[in-house]
C-alpha cells in the first residue's frame, strides 16, 4: 500500500508513472500481518526477500526481490481487527470516484480513502465479499522493473466470473478505451486482464457454463514466481507454514498467521 519506495541505494531515480497513465491493473500487493518479525522471518526463508523500514511508520515494512520493492506488510490486523491476508491493489484515477463506485454496485468500502502520501489508498469488497485495494497516486518506483519482479500475476476466484468482470471492469474502468485503461478477453472459460499487452489478472469461477457455486469463498490469490516449488513448499513447512496444494509447478501456501498465497514457476502467466 505504500507506493514511495525509492531508496537511495537505487543507481538513478526513476521516470514517476502515476495512476492517471496506468489504471485499471494491479500495482501492488500488500499483507495484513499479527507479528512483523515472524512474518518478515518466514518470507525471507521461503521467498528469499529482503526487508527495509517503510515511512509509514513501525508497523509497516517493504519487501525487496533483488532490491527491487515487490510487496508491503502491514502488521495491522491485530489493531484494526482485520483478516490476515494478502491483497492486490488496483491502480485507479480517482479513489473517491472508484469508492463510490463499489458502492453503487452492492461492494463495501472497509476502510478510506485514507492519505498514504505520495498518495490515497481505500480496502475494499466487491459485492461477493472478495477483499481488493485501490491506489490514486505515483506507483512504485520503476514502475517495469516492479512488473518483472512482483507476482505473475492475480486471480479471483469467485461464483459467477462473467458478473465479476462487469463489477470490476465497471469499478476500475476496464475496456473503456481510454488511454493507460486496461483490456478485457474471454479466454478458455476466464477472464484475462492485460495491461499494456501483458497478462496482469485472471478471474474464474469454474468450469464453462456451470451454475455459480454457493460453497466457493470469492477471494483474490496472489501468485509469485519461484525457481523452485518443492523447496518453497518444504521451507514453508520448515518455519511453521503449511502445504493445501502441490503440483509439479504450484503450490498453494499458508504462513503461520494463516494467509494464502501460491508459488508459481510458471512466468508466462
Amino acid at each position: 500500500m505504500n507506493h514511495d519506495t525509492r531508496t537511495g541505494g537505487e543507481p538513478r531515480r526513476t521516470e514517476v508513472v502515476s495512476t492517471h497513465s496506468v489504471f485499471g491493473a494491479p500495482c501492488w500487493v500488500s499483507l495484513t500481518s499479527r507479528d512483523l518479525q515472524a512474518t518478515q522471518d518466514f518470507y525471507a526463508a521461503v521467498l528469499g526477500w529482503r526487508w527495509r523500514s517503510a515511512k509509514l511508520g513501525e508497523h509497516f515494512r517493504i519487501a525487496l526481490a533483488n532490491g527491487v520493492p515487490v510487496a508491503g506488510i502491514a502488521a495491522v490486523a491485530s489493531m484494526w481487527q482485520m483478516a490476515v491476508a494478502w491483497t492486490p491493489y488496483f491502480a485507479v484515477r480517482d479513489a473517491d470516484v472508484a469508492v463510490a463506485r463499489v458502492r453503487e454496485r452492492g461492494g463495501t468500502a472497509a476502510v478510506g480513502p485514507l492519505s498514504f502520501p505520495p498518495g490515497r489508498a481505500a480496502l475494499l469488497a466487491d459485492r461477493d465479499g472478495a477483499t481488493f485495494g485501490i491506489w490514486q497516486g505515483e506507483l512504485v518506483g520503476n514502475w517495469e522493473a516492479w512488473r518483472q519482479a512482483a507476482p505473475t500475476f492475480v486471480r479471483l476466484h469467485t461464483r459467477d466470473a462473467f458478473d465479476a468482470a462487469i463489477f470490476y471492469g465497471e469499478v476500475l474502468e476496464w475496456a473503456t478505451g481510454a488511454p493507460g485503461c486496461c483490456e478485457v478477453e474471454y479466454e478458455g472459460g476466464e477472464v484475462v486482464l492485460r495491461s499494456q499487452g501483458d497478462i496482469v489478472a485472471r478471474i474464474d469461477s469454474g468450469a464453462v457454463e456451470a451454475a455459480p457455486d454457493p460453497s466457493v469463498r470469492p477471494h483474490w490469490q496472489v501468485h509469485f514466481a519461484v525457481a523452485d516449488v518443492p523447496g518453497c513448499a518444504r521451507t514453508a513447512e520448515k518455519h511453521g507454514g503449511s502445504v493445501l496444494r502441490e503440483e509439479d509447478t504450484e503450490a498453494i501456501l499458508r504462513d503461520p498467521d494463516g494467509a494464502q498465497f501460491t508459488v508459481t514457476s510458471r512466468r508466462s502467466r
